[in-house]
């Protein structure tokens, strides 16, 4: 094979050394516009996982790369003049300008042919006469600029400037450093990779950048400026420049990696944040996955590209997911620097969701327990008591025994509305299991306003007594409080139970009209609802106070507004459903302001020891709808109205949602919403099991975790990890409490 490398970064020299290394006889030329020797930045990083893969690939260029390196396992946070350590970790550092020289030295002693100082051919010239031109030519890639439209390119140019320095320290560990200034915060990134040198990366939002002057500043007083504002984190040495300068985060996609025979590699094909990974690591990779493809496929470079982008896609996509979670944290640093350094760093050390409460645990236990033991202290609790089970208020003289909530989900095993023998097991089984609040199915407020005929309601009497011998049963043999979600369909009612027509399929027979705010179908096949008049309004509203009434009656502690995924209140909030030309229309405050008037005449007949929540879809994941910075808009005006927690969910407004799942995938969501709007919330998202529990509340990113299909699987998911985590105080009926000793076991 004939091969053409654009540039001469790591990812194409380690590209080249493998296709010589498996296959001598190759051609394979690498062309660098920059002399030997000559590189930007300081240091570059890899994970103890990473280095497998190095070892893995070629033993020999691993060999060499090992010798330089500088190996730490410990992450430090510096803040308020505290260190925090996490142990356990394991990140080696070398030099760029060693690992260029390593890789250089390899390429050429198996026959690599190395132009360098001097512009390459492009692309295209290079693809007529090669078999395969691989474009590692960086973020700026000339390749990919060429064609964007070819390879799908995207780019998001984010806010945060940071400039990239080099300082005499040598850090022992991987370092993060947090400064709050009357400009604003500063954040640094260090970590070592020589005896006497360590990369010094500083970062901050915009505002603080031109608040502090730095953008009319010299590189040279930037430094000065600087070295003062970290002084008690460099110790008395210096920074140092190599051609730094102020930058931008540039997160690049292409929805193709290779067109014809021109493959992108490394920064051309996608960029990973630098707080969550090396750029070199991801380039490197990407090079051990290419010629693992060519290999398996010698004979057909179309489809080893194919091979290689199936296979290697998802890898690094799960990457860039925490990496962009990871760049979350930073530009929003602000949020996490007003508590103790404990919280902060366990905020820190969870940001990307790849690394939990138990994972740290096991890496070193008694980092998690100065997190425990801080959190308990706040949440005025024995020091022992794992995040999960510390109580927690809601109003005063009413308060939850853990932090666990059993999300609502619909059952559609409803008979006129009424809940029966299913419904006392279902919420039974899940008191008895030890959530501290178990939240219905969407109970809806008149038949009209069902999703399906199967749905539960709460607009009679005898909806109210066959409820009450559920709450009965859960007051009676549990701990946990019990609500009810309170919401009416909208535009996305009269459909099939999704067993028996899908999802969202509108009923063949027997539908009801529909009420919306605006006369538009949820989908094309869905009856077209009518626009709902001031009549229509006053209606809805009483419904909403009648079974807010009626919930009274039937025993609930708490109710909760469905203000999201669609349905009727949540279709006046959104922009995509709401296209309303009077008061209840346009800006977000008149979109709001017919929930809220729900909201205000269900607290003026509800308990006032009693809470309510509202849940909301903090983000329509489509363009021209609401997005995070809405939602805590959204989330003031409905504390302001008497919602005591704001249940933060996203999605389901509009057909073309396009959701970021995820594990965790709504707790930055619910994070801003919490911080920015001072609100106690309520989180959910593939929440799974307890470790997720104990890492969302830890780090403050919500008050309550919601779980919801984990609690279908495991009725006693919170029981079990009571027992795994050694609490004793949890609740287990007396029948029970023979069993309680087993639970370690079967966890």
């Amino acid at each position: 094979m004939n091969v053409a490398i654009l540039g001469g970064g790591p990812g194409g020299l380690y590209l080249s050394i493998l296709l010589k290394a498996r296959d001598a006889s190759q051609s394979v030329v690498v062309y660098e516009r920059n002399p030997p020797g000559v590189t930007f930045g300081w240091g570059v990083v890899f994970s103890d996982e990473t280095l497998g893969n190095l070892r893995d690939a070629d033993p020999k260029t691993f060999a060499e790369i090992q010798a330089s390196f500088v190996h730490w396992t410990a992450i430090d946070t510096h803040f308020r003049g505290d260190v925090m350590r996490s142990g356990g970790h394991g990140f080696s550092g070398l030099a760029r300008k060693t690992l260029l020289a390593i890789l250089e030295r390899r390429a050429y002693e198996l026959g690599v042919e190395l132009v360098q100082g001097h512009e390459a051919p492009d692309a295209d010239t290079l693809s007529r006469a090669h078999d395969l031109v691989v474009a590692a030519d960086g973020v700026r890639s000339g390749t990919r600029s060429s064609d964007p439209e070819g390879f799908g390119f995207e780019a998001k140019n984010h806010s945060c400037r940071y400039i990239w320095l080099g300082t005499t320290r040598r850090f022992d560990a991987f370092t993060f450093a947090f400064e709050t200034t009357e400009h604003g915060v500063f954040a640094v990134h260090a970590y070592p990779f020589e005896q006497q040198t360590s990369t010094f990366i500083v970062e901050c939002d915009e505002a603080t950048w031109t608040r502090a002057g730095l953008d009319r500043m010299p590189i040279e007083d930037a430094l000065v400026y600087l070295q003062g504002l970290f002084a008690g984190v460099l110790e008395g040495h210096t920074l140092q420049s190599n051609h730094s300068s102020w930058l931008t985060f540039l997160t690049v996609k292409n929805a193709r990696w290779s067109k014809g025979n021109v493959v992108l590699l490394g920064d051309a094909a996608h960029t990973a944040h630098f707080s969550i990974g090396s750029g070199t690591k991801l380039a490197m990779e990407d090079a051990i996955a290419l010629d693992a493809a060519l290999g398996a496929h010698p004979a057909d470079v179309a489809q080893a590209l194919d091979v290689y982008e199936r296979e290697r896609r998802p890898v690094v996509e799960r990457i860039q997911r925490a990496a962009e979670d990871s760049l979350d944290f930073f530009e929003n640093t602000s949020r996490y620097v007003h508590g103790s350094i404990e919280e902060l760093t366990f905020a820190l050390m969870t940001r990307s969701k790849r690394i939990t409460y138990d994972n740290l645990a096991l890496r070193d236990s008694a980092f998690v327990q100065r997190v425990r033991e801080d959190f308990a202290k706040r949440a005025g609790v024995p020091a022992e008591t794992p995040p999960m089970f510390a109580p927690f208020a809601l109003r005063s003289g009413q308060t939850l025994v853990n932090r666990v909530v059993l999300a609502p989900m619909c059952m559609y095993s409803s008979d006129e509305g009424r809940v029966d023998d299913f419904h006392l097991v279902h919420y039974g089984s899940r008191a008895v299991g030890g959530a501290g609040l178990l939240l219905t199915e969407m109970t809806d407020v008149a038949p009209d306003a069902r999703i399906t005929p199967r749905c539960a309601g709460l607009w009679t009497p005898q909806h109210a007594q066959a409820w009450r011998r559920i709450t009965d049963f859960v007051h009676s043999q549990s701990s946990a409080l019990i609500g009810v979600q309170l919401g009416h369909a909208g535009r996305k009612g009269a459909t099939c139970t999704p067993w028996d027509g899908g999802y969202d399929t509108p009923l063949a027979t027997g539908a009801w009209p529909l009420l919306a705010p605006s006369a538009l179908p949820y989908r094309e096949d869905s009856e077209v609802p009518r626009a709902m008049d001031r009549e229509d309004m006053d209606r809805v509203k009483s419904q909403f106070v009648q079974s807010a009434k009626l919930a009274i009656e039937a025993g609930f502690d708490l109710v909760e507004l469905h203000c999201a995924h669609g349905y009727l209140l949540s279709s006046f909030i959104s922009p995509l459903s709401n296209l309303r030309t009077d008061e209840y229309g346009g800006e977000l405050a008149n979109r709001l302001r017919f929930p809220l008037e729900v909201l205000e005449a269900v607290r003026a007949v509800w308990p006032k020891d009693r809470a309510i929540s509202v849940r909301i879809s903090a983000h329509d994941w489509v363009p021209g709808g609401t997005t995070a910075d809405d939602a805590v808009q959204i989330a003031r005006a409905l504390r302001h109205a008497g919602a005591d927690l704001i249940h933060v969910s996203s999605g389901q407004t509009d057909v073309r949602s396009q959701p970021p799942y995820g594990r965790l995938w709504m707790s930055q969501l619910c994070d801003h919403v919490r911080r920015a709007a001072e609100v106690p919330t309520i989180c959910v998202g593939a929440v799974s099991e307890g470790d997720h529990v104990n890492t969302l509340v830890a780090s403050g990113r919500t008050d309550l975790v919601a779980l919801a299909r984990a609690h279908l699987a495991d009725p006693y998911l919170t029981a079990r990890a009571a027992g795994a985590q050694g609490f004793v105080s949890q609740r287990w009926p007396s029948p029970y409490e023979a069993g309680r000793h087993v639970a370690p076991r079967r966890r």
